[in-house]
């Protein structure tokens, strides 16, 4: 074997990503609220974009422009149509998917992030830490409640043992002695008697539930706390806990000596509470839903528009061109400054336009594809998938999918996330599609309506289905009823 170092010539092609087109992505795949914060910052940042007014004739001022800047030799602005390194076609840009066989793959680390912040959220901590302050409590007891709390997950559970919890106070308790150095200052350890006692005071905390160790004490502590204290409901929890998961109603009845219809009224008391009471503050904040776009009936027709009255219209701004052409100030370092800010400008114009125009052709199909659910209903929502929609609309699958994330359609059968609309299939007998969704809408009317005292089994609810003309296995079904949180024929059936 010859060893040694050579050199070799290889020719080929890659797509050359920069930021902007980074950008690019990320403005396909923003809601229209995290659009109009992108492009508020850009209005601040580039002093080559302004906003167009009300009064303005928009279509009159950007052709003036454009026209200004092909009469200025000195800027290298990125054309729509230029022949350059860097341009911008958008036609295979979406089709591609932004993707090629060289660099797109490659990590961005240096990009830049556009992430939704929550502002004023109430966390659990935050609120039960409020209540613990209104208490009387002495400073040693304040400490170990904090320890508490913060051993409190989303949920409301305490997610460590009393022992754990200790000795994470009496490390604190020991460090702090070593700090001080003076046996009179050193603090006395903490003792389970005060775990326990302070375990107490924050179970009695709002929400009921909160602190307990398992579901079956969180569901005592709300029966405490609702005044139900020896009712037949507290004791199911308390002593028939797995036959009351199980709905071994008869069993209990004849253990506890009370009929089986008893059983099953404090069985539904016990199925109004909360099993994770801690996500009623864990999760209370206000998460508005703004649709990116708006589909309505106008005589007999389904229109598609883009929800984009919000957004800040930006053209490029006179003073800044002016600027450009004054060959005085345009060298040296300023010469890059306004090339740079220019092209930049121009290419943001031209990307909110791709992108207004590629969620249109997105959006038309989805209406077009659907006609029918949006005149009879969720059964007739038609199977659809991403790969469908990019063959459709000449466009790469990655783009559509981009498009689609978390974007919402405001539509006469309510607001819809895009995704509602993609769904796997099941076939019929006489050879067309209907969508799983469908499926599933029908399955819960199916459970829905049944006698509760003769459940419908899975299957039974195949044969129904095959009656109507849709081929489903019975594992399919039993599936569905999972992702429903339907339980089986034998816990939902009553007497």
């Amino acid at each position: 074997m010859k060893g040694g170092l050579n050199q070799s010539l290889r020719l080929g092609q890659e797509l050359k990503i920069n930021p902007r087109l980074y950008q690019a992505m990320d403005m396909l795949y923003m809601p229209l609220l995290d659009l109009q914060q992108h492009l508020k910052q850009e209005l601040l940042t580039n002093p080559f974009l302004d906003m167009i007014e009300d009064d303005e004739e928009e279509q009159g001022a950007d052709e003036e422009a454009e026209t200004e800047l092909e009469a200025s030799p000195e800027v290298a602005v990125e054309e729509p149509n230029a022949n350059t390194d860097d341009e911008t076609n958008w036609e295979e840009i979406l089709l591609d998917g932004f993707e090629s066989s060289g660099g797109m793959s490659e990590q961005r680390d240096d990009r830049e992030q556009y992430e939704a912040v929550s502002v004023g959220a109430h966390h659990l901590d935050d609120y039960l830490l409020e209540q613990i302050k209104l208490l009387d409590l002495n400073p040693r007891q304040l400490l170990l409640a904090e320890e508490f709390i913060g051993n409190i997950n989303d949920d409301g559970y305490l997610a460590a043992s009393l022992s754990e919890i200790l000795e994470g106070i009496n490390d604190v308790v020991a460090k702090a002695a070593e700090r001080a150095g003076r046996d009179d200052e050193k603090l006395p350890f903490y003792t389970m008697a005060e775990a326990e006692e302070m375990l107490a005071i924050i179970q009695r905390l709002d929400p009921p539930g909160t602190g307990a160790r398992d579901l079956r004490e969180c569901l005592l502590l709300q029966l405490n706390d609702a005044g139900q204290s020896g009712t037949l409901a507290e004791r199911l929890v308390r002593d028939f806990f797995q036959e009351l998961i199980a709905h071994r109603w008869s069993d209990v009845a004849r253990k506890v000596g009370v009929t089986t219809v008893e059983v099953q009224r404090a069985a539904d008391d016990i199925a109004k509470l909360s099993p994770k009471p801690g996500l009623a503050q864990s999760g209370k904040q206000d998460n508005y839903v703004v649709p990116d776009m708006v589909v309505e009936k106008i005589d007999g027709e389904y229109m598609v528009f883009v929800n984009d009255g919000n957004l800040p219209r930006l053209k490029l701004s006179r003073v800044y061109q002016d600027i450009a052409r004054d060959k005085k100030k345009f060298e040296g370092e300023n010469k890059e400054f306004i090339t740079n800010k220019l092209n930049a400008a121009q290419w943001l114009i031209q990307a909110i336009e791709q992108r207004r125009h590629t969620m249109l052709k997105v959006m038309h199909f989805i209406v077009d594809r659907q006609r029918e659910f949006f005149e009879k209903g969720v059964q007739y929502l038609k199977p659809l998938t991403l790969r469908e929609v990019a063959d459709a609309i000449g466009m790469h699958e990655s783009t559509v999918s981009r498009v689609t994330n978390e974007k919402y359609a405001q539509t006469p059968r309510g607001v819809l996330p895009l995704k509602f609309f993609f769904s796997s299939g099941l076939s019929t007998v006489d050879g067309e599609d209907v969508s799983a969704r469908g499926i599933k809408d029908t399955i819960s009317k199916l459970v829905n309506d049944e006698d509760p005292k003769n459940p419908l089994t899975d299957q039974a609810i195949v044969e129904i289905l095959e009656r109507d003309g849709i081929r489903i296995a019975r594992r399919t079904v039993a599936k569905y009823r999972e992702q429903l949180g339907v339980l089986s024929a034998r816990m939902r059936k009553r007497v």
